[in-house]
């Protein structure tokens, strides 16, 4: 099913995005879930899926880790069931995520899918992301506050919430509504019946985060060898002293690797392309050969992004799953960043490189593409 998104994407980017949050009513019509409440579970049981239980009873909250093995022991209220990147291992459930492409897809993180009881939740809180939250099977309650400076505290050490805020949209949602929240506006949802929420959710990328990791990528390839010099050292009166124009040069020493566009864009290629989660990913067994990749598409077959496979262009190269995409066929490789689903007109002439049906071959090897059965 191909999900249809009533949504004007210009009007709602200049008004609400990173900026308000907003309801919007009926924004899929006629919603039909793309998973069960059963799916849901079953998925929770594998060992490579991350998920959890949250519950709470008289004001005392807990949180439990899948991979689970039943769920006898659940009452009848007060309970969510929360499964993060079901786009990797649900198909169906990963087109829910491509009306959302109008945001860049460097951007998007992953569909995290909850299933709650009545009464069930994970209390008031704050995420520093943006998130869509549609509304499933069943009724849920939504209250979001303003952006104001919070308090957060642990109930549980794998919980975080605020303190009870006054609400600027208080609304009960039903199958089809959406919730757009912007980072930092505090947000509840508590179910009114058993209801299914689908929360597609964004990355941003911390200071930090980025730091480490670059400083990664310098260790791993063994860059910033440059040291130190002062040729016109000078004496001085303090000889303790480290002078401005010394942090100076040793600043400049670490932003000038920060500073040059071919390592910058490499490491962030390899950065923002990487999943923060396990992908579904089966290898084809046996191995498909390059002509065999090469009839396929010829015969008309189309080759089909695996779920939450992140394929990205910065600059002129494209990347995929932390690795760049080395060809000279620029527009070939631009056509898997492009599109979720690939033919053999979209590929053009580079099939007739053997180097290019090579590597389009190695990443359908990976798993990474897959022709449909």
């Amino acid at each position: 099913m191909d999900y249809q998104l009533d949504l004007d994407w210009d009007d709602f980017l200049a008004r609400y995005w990173q900026k308000r949050p907003v309801l919007l009513k009926r924004g899929f019509k006629n919603f039909i879930d793309p998973l069960s409440p059963d799916e849901l579970a079953g998925l929770a049981m594998e060992s490579e899926v991350d998920s959890r239980l949250v519950s709470h009873e008289k004001g005392r909250w807990q949180v439990s880790h899948g991979p689970f093995e039943s769920y006898d022991h659940l009452g009848e209220t007060n309970w969510s069931i929360l499964v993060q990147a079901v786009d990797h291992w649900h198909e169906p459930s990963a087109r829910l995520m491509r009306p959302f492409r109008q945001i860049p897809d460097w951007r998007m993180d992953d569909l995290m899918v909850s299933f709650s009881v009545p009464g069930g939740g994970v209390g008031p809180h704050l995420d520093q992301y943006d998130v869509f939250i549609i509304q499933g099977t069943g009724r849920r309650r939504w209250r979001v506050g303003e952006k104001i400076a919070m308090k957060q505290h642990s109930p549980h050490p794998d919980l975080l919430q605020v303190e009870p805020f006054d609400a600027i949209i208080d609304e009960e949602m039903e199958p089809g509504d959406i919730i757009y929240i912007p980072p930092g506006f505090p947000h509840e949802g508590y179910s009114l019946e058993n209801a299914i929420n689908y929360s597609v959710g964004f990355r941003a990328p911390s200071s930090r985060e980025m730091v480490s990791g670059f400083a990664d990528y310098v260790l791993s390839r063994e860059l910033g060898s440059k040291r130190y010099s002062d040729p016109e050292l000078v004496r001085r009166e303090h000889p303790a002293e480290v002078q401005q124009h010394e942090l100076d040069g040793l600043r400049n020493m670490m932003t000038d690797l920060v500073a040059s566009p071919e390592h910058f864009n490499s490491w962030f290629g390899e950065f923002i392309s990487q999943s923060r989660h396990e992908l579904d990913v089966a290898p084809p067994e046996p191995p498909y050969q390059p002509g065999e990749v090469y009839e396929f598409l010829e015969s008309g077959e189309a080759l089909q992004r695996l779920g939450g496979l992140r394929v990205l262009k910065v600059g002129d190269r494209c990347y995929v799953n932390g690795e760049p995409i080395v060809t000279e066929h620029t527009a070939a490789a631009d056509a898997l960043t492009r599109n979720l689903s690939v033919t053999q007109a979209m590929l053009g002439d580079a099939l007739e490189d053997p180097s290019f049906l090579a590597l389009l071959c190695a990443l359908v090897n990976s798993g990474y593409w897959y022709f449909d059965e």
